[in-house]
């Protein structure tokens, strides 16, 4: 027999789904706000986060029943970085292991890196080519820590064109009934439209969020000298027209004015890299409205190249400046600041945030961060329906965005180098859920 009266059972039934349903609540007081949009700092803020959204920000302020409080003591409160260009999937190991070893090993790898990645305080990636579907929905889940992650999918590459990293003698699939493993998973070798087309919608079919082809040289790839230009107009036009009936976009890399041009002639609607463009190319871009993700390639010599690559590194080198001090004369010129990082999880390779140190010689702190935050969070809506995450904006601290948010010792508005030293980074949130906090030490 029921001890209680049915009326109580089911008052206690129904408490019980309305404690369930209540979100967390995390209040954060005494802070100062970069929003990631505009240059002033919300000054003496108080800001409520209520489950993974952020629902009040307020210089009055705020008592919230049951909300965890945490005192920031005067720091800066700020959107997680978003590093526009990376790559998780590779771990930095040599390209024939990549093209060789099992997939569960490499899984492992970026697992490792991604957890890296978050450590450093970026809370939301665009990675550009390689299997990170798996890590996507291990992240998502819960299951590991990392950033949010729009996957790309398997390079798409040309024969003889930047993906291509075969052994000299080793049989190209487009030319027989061979299919590598990394032609499964990491690469899509295709030439033709109708090649193009069918890996675009291989890519779009595991949960791609944008696709990515290469279009012209690369530094690290072998047989392709930085100044070709790969896949032909229709070649280019095959992945667009099928990223736009899926409803999102097609992303290139690419260096060179010519190259560039018939991709965005072709539809593209964002530009990897660029070092090499002339100034006609970049103020049709900012009249257009095409987004170029750009890397601080300052380095003109790396230790782990070749002398081959180094040569096109040196070439790559020179050209960026230019680009920068094109930036400036065009502002319309939609732009986002990515690394081209491959993570190493044996040697613990940190370093990404600090990459951005390197724009102060071109801009402001204020603009840095805005090309890291909040210009991005622009370029992440590109993917209109295939985007993952559309419940609230990522790359800003708004009401209604995602509680994806720094608290960090000093004013990275007075020196973006505060952000390179990860001691500084007291909490890192993502998804409303904290991720590290070292206010207590």
């Amino acid at each position: 027999m029921n001890p209680f009266p049915a009326t109580l059972a089911l008052l206690v039934c129904a408490s019980a789904v309305l404690a369930q349903d209540d979100p967390a609540r995390t209040l954060f007081t005494n802070v100062h706000v970069f929003d990631g949009l505009n240059e002033a700092r919300i000054e003496n803020a108080s800001v409520l986060v209520e489950g993974n959204l952020i629902t009040t920000i307020s210089t009055d302020a705020l008592d919230v029943d049951g909300a965890t409080v945490i005192d920031g003591g005067g720091r800066t409160l700020m959107p997680g970085i978003i590093d526009s260009h990376i790559h998780l999937a590779i771990g930095n190991i040599s390209v024939p292991d990549i093209m060789t070893e099992l997939p569960g090993y490499l899984t492992i790898r970026s697992a490792v890196a991604a957890e890296q990645v978050l450590d450093q305080g970026i809370t939301t990636v665009r990675d550009m080519g390689g299997e990170t579907f798996t890590l996507k929905r291990a992240i998502d889940e819960g299951l590991i820590p990392g950033p949010r992650v729009y996957p790309s999918g398997a390079f798409i590459t040309q024969t003889s064109g930047h993906f291509d990293f075969r052994a000299r003698g080793e049989a190209n699939p487009s030319l027989t009934d061979e299919v590598p493993y990394w032609s499964r998973y990491t690469t899509y070798m295709v030439d033709g439209p109708d090649r193009v087309l069918a890996a675009a919608r291989e890519n779009l079919r595991l949960g791609a969020s944008q696709l990515k082809l290469a279009i012209g040289g690369g530094v690290s790839s072998p047989t392709d000298p930085i100044d070709t230009t790969q896949f032909s107009y229709d070649e280019i036009k095959a992945a667009v027209d099928a990223a736009e009936n899926w409803g999102t976009y097609v992303t290139v890399h690419g260096y060179t004015p010519r190259a560039v041009n018939i991709a965005i002639d072709a539809g593209v609607k964002v530009i990897e890299h660029g070092q090499l463009l002339d100034r006609a190319t970049v103020e049709r871009m900012a009249k257009e409205g095409i987004w170029l993700s750009y890397q601080p390639f300052t380095l003109c010599e790396e230790p782990h190249f070749n002398a081959a690559q180094n040569a096109k590194q040196a070439i790559i080198c020179k050209g960026t400046a230019q680009v920068y001090e094109w930036m400036k004369e065009f502002p319309d010129l939609k732009v986002t600041h990515g690394t081209d990082t491959v993570m190493n999880p044996v040697e613990g390779l940190t370093g990404t945030t600090e990459q951005l140190e390197r724009l102060e010689k071109w801009f402001t702190p204020y603009e840095i961060l805005k090309m890291a935050t909040g210009n991005t969070s622009e370029l992440l809506k590109l993917s209109g329906p295939r985007n993952p995450y559309q419940d609230g904006d990522l790359g800003v601290v708004a009401e209604g965005a995602y509680a994806d948010l720094l608290l960090v010792d000093g004013n990275p508005l007075d020196g973006v180098g505060v952000l390179g030293d990860t001691d500084n980074l007291r909490i890192i949130m993502k998804d409303g859920e904290i991720y590290k906090n070292t206010l207590s030490e």
